[in-house]
């Protein structure tokens, strides 16, 4: 049955801002999102309540978000002076997180997005220096002539594309990756990551939900993609490991915990590692000349 719910790419930011919202409301919540839920409204809960195994996604969500906030903690610790949100969707760091003040922090998105955006979060204050732009990045002119913009104004660059690159064609992120490569102040590039066998199993729990949005992106090697066009794995970061770290295991029922528990148990070792690796977030530098 298909999820009329999901129309298009735009439509999954309401449903991963409301995963940071229910994580908001936690007790022992990794990181604070008071704004997810104004920005996801029952749109964003009623997708994630249309999803299956929707509590594998939240914990997803939630590793993802803490992960990206630390690679960015990290490049602004190496002096970056500008953030770069491609597809910007419903992200709130610059409200949320402890930014410099001096932070040039600039969201690209659609059209529709950022009139959305703008609208439900006029009344907030963001920590840091915050531009908005709207932008088809398909469009090849205007998304070159916005990044020699943002290059401009930058002494030290880091894009952020949480969620876009998936979506996108081989093509289409071979050129993309090539644009923000002849940047010659892009100094790192965070992208997701996922394994072939998760894409595989993501497509046959949620094809049908997701037609509308589909993963695109599939190469054999995901880092040698990259490679190939002058970027290279600064440091990836993977969401089971991420969650042994910070103690934050899927909250699965009690019998299929049970049962995982078991597999983890008798599974090869060299599984086990492949399982731990299914996906990720890979903050990218570009390759010397």
């Amino acid at each position: 049955m298909t999820n009329t719910l999901i129309n298009d790419v735009s439509d999954t930011a309401f449903w991963i801002a409301h995963h940071r919202s229910v994580e908001t409301k936690r007790p022992d919540a990794l990181f604070k999102d008071p704004l997810a839920e104004v920005l996801a409204g029952t749109r964003g809960k009623n997708i994630a309540d249309s999803m299956p195994r929707s509590m594998v996604t939240a914990w997803a969500v939630v590793m993802r978000t803490c992960i990206i906030d630390d690679h960015i903690r990290l490049a602004i610790r190496e002096g970056t002076d500008a953030v770069l949100n491609l597809g910007a969707g419903l992200d709130t760091r610059p409200y949320r997180m402890e930014l410099p003040e001096t932070l040039n922090w600039t969201e690209v998105d659609y059209p529709h997005v950022i009139d959305y955006k703008q609208q439900r979060l006029a009344q907030e204050t963001p920590r840091c220096r915050l531009a908005r732009i709207k932008c088809d990045l398909a469009d090849d002119t205007s998304r070159r002539r916005l990044l020699a913009e943002v290059n401009a104004s930058a002494k030290k660059l880091l894009v952020l594309s949480e969620g876009v690159v998936p979506y996108l064609g081989t093509d289409q992120v071979a050129t993309l990756a090539d644009d923000l490569r002849s940047l010659d102040h892009a100094r790192y590039w965070l992208v997701d990551y996922f394994s072939p066998q998760l894409l595989k199993y993501r497509q046959r729990q949620m094809g049908d939900r997701m037609q509308n949005a589909p993963f695109k992106f599939a190469p054999d090697d995901w880092l040698g993609f990259f490679e190939k066009h002058g970027w290279r794995c600064r440091q990836i970061r993977y969401l089971a490991e991420e969650a042994e770290r910070l103690k934050r295991q899927i909250q699965l029922p009690a019998w299929q915990a049970l049962l995982a528990s078991v597999q983890q148990f008798v599974m090869p070792k060299a599984r086990r590692d492949r399982f731990r690796k299914l996906a990720g977030h890979i903050l990218l530098e570009p390759q010397p000349i």
